[in-house]
């Protein structure tokens, strides 16, 4: 092989190397496990697209109603009560607020409706700018956690929603 195909060659393996390095995560999974107390389980999968981030999530053992749904900011499930998971996932410093509207934190995702059998899903499209599972992006949920609350998030109360205990938390992994 002469000089040129060999540095041809070398170059084609790093650029190869390179790029599988830097590939974004496409798609990512939370298992949610009940916090000390409580019931209440389910997973939350995320699948990203060029220009969104599709959000699943079938949540199971809810009182009938609303429960406040957000991604926090450590991805620790440690504590019996889900506290160690931090606050809610704000990687844009914006109040809290209803994800229906412009400003809100990146992981403000208003509330779940349980139906009369405890159990609710939800189905939705975000922009990547604010949240995502790219690499190095100040947006990336990977490696935070899902948190699941007692109460109705209200949309308004800072920082939280007032939307009351963690009944299940999951850290979000890349699959």
């Amino acid at each position: 092989m002469n000089k040129i195909a060999v540095v041809r060659c070398m170059m084609s393996l790093s650029l190869m190397a390179a790029s599988t390095a830097f590939a974004a995560t496409t798609s990512a999974e939370a298992p949610l496990k009940a916090t000390a107390g409580n019931k209440v389980t389910g997973t939350v999968s995320f699948d990203q697209s060029a220009d969104s981030l599709r959000v699943k999530a079938r949540i199971e053992g809810l009182t009938p109603g609303l429960h406040g749904f957000h991604i926090h900011e450590k991805g620790d499930c440690s504590a019996p009560d889900g506290t160690s998971a931090g606050g809610h996932f704000n990687p844009s410093a914006t109040a809290h607020g209803d994800p229906a509207k412009a400003a809100h934190h990146g992981g403000d995702f208003g509330n779940l409706n349980a139906n009369d059998k405890g159990v609710a899903e939800l189905d939705v499209k975000v922009p990547l700018t604010q949240v995502n599972l790219t690499d190095g992006n100040a947006a990336n949920a990977v490696g935070r956690a899902v948190i699941v609350h007692a109460a109705p998030d209200d949309m308004v109360t800072q920082p939280t929603g007032n939307s009351g205990a963690r009944l299940a938390c999951g850290v979000i992994a890349a699959k």
